[in-house]
């Protein structure tokens, strides 16, 4: 396993992180036990999850496997996504991520959470007040490091103005949404990460399983989580998303790899990725997504495997200019 900095943090994390999602749904306690034991063994370091995820359920039980090695992990959680049905159960506001940050570390059985997200981005509550809850929880050593997720560049940019400006920590890291058939992550957000030394540790690397060849079109009755969950149909409701997993299973077959792994490896391999998130519903998934850990992804191969999507526009849309991004125009 490879560890890369996250950002200019000097914290090291392996190359892959076990997300938690499925822990307590898909995954009953015996199955996720297994993948996180899996997950040591290959050197994996950190683990992704959130307080909604399984209602809870998933930091409970990832709090029960970090605890023999705590302080030899990186675990992360997030707040702002609704968790009850009361009026302030949602949100970035001081009062909702106080009472969850609380929660979290309980359910985790920890002092302290290394990374601690924002989930969402909240309209409705000024970027000073939650980061100043934040600092505050950082003073209190209560979390380590911050990062926001499903973030667009400008309030990226917008937030590291006002930390700055109120000389409040900064976000270290950030969590997009990236595989081969999502790959707006590269227009702004990763250009962004890259000048204000930001780690990336973007989710759905396989695009929701569609580039694992688990479905061949939208409507298909595979009892998987695109059909199951109304809001991955419709984040993946694009044919052409299926025409470019139909010919990337092709390739993958060709060479000698598993789909899942050849698709993660694409995205771990990016300049700007520090470490892609990686989930299964159980331990058989979860080793053919650890075999991206032994593909050679050269040049060529990745420039072969990104030719199979659409390039998204440029963030100034000259889509008639092939400029590199060294050169200055006058």
């Amino acid at each position: 396993m490879k560890y890369n900095f996250l950002g200019n943090t000097g914290l090291q994390v392996s190359s892959l992180c076990l997300g938690t999602m499925t822990f307590g749904t898909e995954a009953d306690v015996k199955e996720s036990k297994r993948m996180f034991s899996l997950c040591r063994e290959v050197g994996i370091n950190i683990f992704d999850c959130a307080n909604k995820y399984s209602d809870g359920r998933a930091e409970k039980i990832l709090g029960d496997c970090a605890k023999p090695c705590r302080d030899e992990l990186i675990l992360t959680s997030k707040g702002t996504s609704r968790i009850d049905t009361g009026v302030n159960d949602i949100g970035s506001s001081r009062k909702h991520l106080m009472l969850e940050l609380e929660k979290s570390l309980k359910r985790l059985k920890t002092d302290y959470i290394d990374i601690y997200f924002l989930h969402y981005f909240d309209q409705a509550t000024s970027m000073e007040s939650s980061f100043r809850f934040l600092e505050d929880a950082i003073r209190q050593g209560k979390i380590l490091y911050t990062g926001v997720s499903n973030w667009a560049a400008w309030q990226i940019m917008k937030s590291i103005h006002i930390t700055k400006t109120n000389l409040f920590s900064s976000i270290d890291c950030i969590q997009p949404m990236y595989s081969l058939i999502k790959r707006q992550a590269e227009v702004e957000i990763f250009p962004l990460a890259e000048d204000q030394q930001l780690g990336v540790i973007p989710y759905s690397p396989i695009g929701a399983g569609v580039l694992t060849g688990k479905y061949t079109q939208l409507n298909s009755l595979s009892p998987a989580r695109l059909r199951d969950k109304d809001y991955y149909s419709k984040r993946y409701n694009n044919q052409n998303y299926f025409k470019t997993a139909e010919q990337f299973q092709k390739l993958a077959t060709e060479l000698g790899y598993e789909p899942a792994a050849l698709a993660i490896s694409w995205v771990m391999n990016h300049p700007t990725v520090t470490s892609p998130i990686i989930g299964a519903r159980n331990s058989e998934q979860l080793e053919a997504c650890l075999k991206c850990v032994d593909i050679e992804m050269t040049s060529e191969l990745r420039n072969q495997i990104t030719s199979l999507s659409v390039s998204p526009s440029p963030a100034h849309d000259r889509l008639e200019e092939d400029i590199d991004k060294k050169t200055q125009l006058r």
